[in-house]
């Protein structure tokens, strides 16, 4: 019988991410600081409007790029926070969750051959979506030196007569690393004069904790040459309800929304009559939550820097990725002994990329409490290691 597998799927690795906690699930007394999921519950009025969605028998599919309604709101919210106008009905499109949104873009926009940039640290899709477009993907490798954020000079070294997008994945996620508007402004003159298209995962938006969050497509002239990735799972703590958008050129979204059609029909309905809920009438649940992380990020630091451990301040998302170089263990080594020694279940960097070698991803969408015990026992860990 002939092998029934694509090779080009077979070749793709697994997320780095899901071993740790596949065994934790089963490890009595263990904890986790890993999952980038909210410990919130969704606003409770998010969570009746979708309620009261399927009580009125909402069960049907919307139009496939999402409620008119829903793609309005998108439009008034990103207006608001982040200088961002669209036209909801040739310029947004309603997806699965983020991850739908990348997936989709990259499969659109890609031929066999082009080049894609991903700086990494970074979200573990990126790389096999471009594969899976039959994009070749490029990494740059973001430094802690540089508070692991995009130079000029990095960007003009990775490109190529083939580059055709740059993945820009800030606030990121794993390293909590932001971009300013100056740090964004130096990059756009590359990227027009090199003629690059710009997709920019910001799902962590809404949570930042220096200054307000700049989007690239925001910036003069980037508009019409950038896709706007975000969603509903961070911010309003709507995980499992699955929905995200894509904002971008029309000529862009409109095949989008036809791969969209083939393969999905619609989001949920009844998470999008939710969504609505939360663009209307959250903003205040929203702050709350950033204070809450906010207080946690600062307590982490603290925490770190009492225990003689170096971490880079973040200032986005809800991670921190701490060095662990000077323990004289990999990533991978620090990681297993922790969980094995301590019941205690972090993320290697290098689930992130390579470059991700001597760091930990450590995530404060926990309680306090939880926190307390998680760095009690790195301090634990640590001192055998003296």
């Amino acid at each position: 019988m002939r092998n029934p597998l694509s090779q080009k799927i077979t070749g793709i690795q697994p997320s780095g991410i899901r071993k740790f906690f596949d065994v934790v699930s089963e490890m009595p007394d263990a904890i986790s600081l890993g999952v980038g999921e909210p410990d919130f519950d969704t606003p409770w009025n998010v969570r009746e409007e979708g309620i009261y969605s399927l009580e009125r028998g909402r069960t049907f599919y919307t139009s496939n790029a999402g409620l008119k309604e829903l793609r309005e709101e998108i439009c008034n919210y990103l207006a608001r926070t982040n200088d961002l106008h669209y036209d909801p009905m040739k310029e947004v499109l309603v997806t699965v969750g983020g991850s739908e949104a990348i997936d989709v873009a990259l499969r659109c926009m890609c031929d066999p051959g082009d080049e894609v940039l991903i700086p990494q640290p970074s979200y573990v899709s990126y790389l096999p979506c471009a594969v899976m477009a039959d994009a070749k993907p490029v990494i740059i490798e973001l430094k802690e030196e540089n508070e692991f954020k995009l130079t000029k000079e990095e960007l003009l070294a990775s490109i190529t007569d083939k580059t055709k997008v740059l993945v820009m994945p800030f606030p990121n996620n794993p390293t909590g690393a932001i971009m300013t508007r100056e740090e964004l402004e130096e990059l756009v003159p590359v990227i027009i004069e090199k003629d690059i298209f710009v997709i920019s995962d910001e799902i962590y938006s809404a949570l930042t904790y220096n200054g307000e969050h700049c989007s690239i497509g925001s910036l003069p002239g980037m508009k019409e040459r950038t896709v706007v990735i975000n969603g509903f799972s961070k911010a309003f703590a709507m995980t499992g309800w699955r929905l995200g958008y894509a904002c971008g050129p029309k000529e862009i979204i409109k095949e989008m929304t036809k791969l969209h059609q083939y393969a999905i029909m619609c989001a949920p309905t009844n998470s999008q009559f939710a969504a609505i809920e939360a663009l209307k009438n959250c903003d205040h649940e929203v702050e709350k939550m950033v204070t809450a992380y906010d207080q946690r990020r600062r307590f982490l630091m603290h925490s770190f820097k009492e225990m003689g451990i170096d971490c880079f301040e973040p200032f986005g998302a809800f991670y921190v990725f701490p060095s662990i170089k000077k323990f004289g263990l990999t990533s991978e080594e620090f990681a297993n002994r922790l969980l094995r020694e301590q019941k205690l279940a972090v993320v290697p960097g290098t689930a992130f990329g390579d470059c991700g070698e001597g760091f930990l991803r450590i995530s404060y969408a926990y309680s306090i409490d939880n926190l307390k015990e998680g760095l009690a026992r790195i301090e634990k860990f640590i001192n055998t290691l003296k």
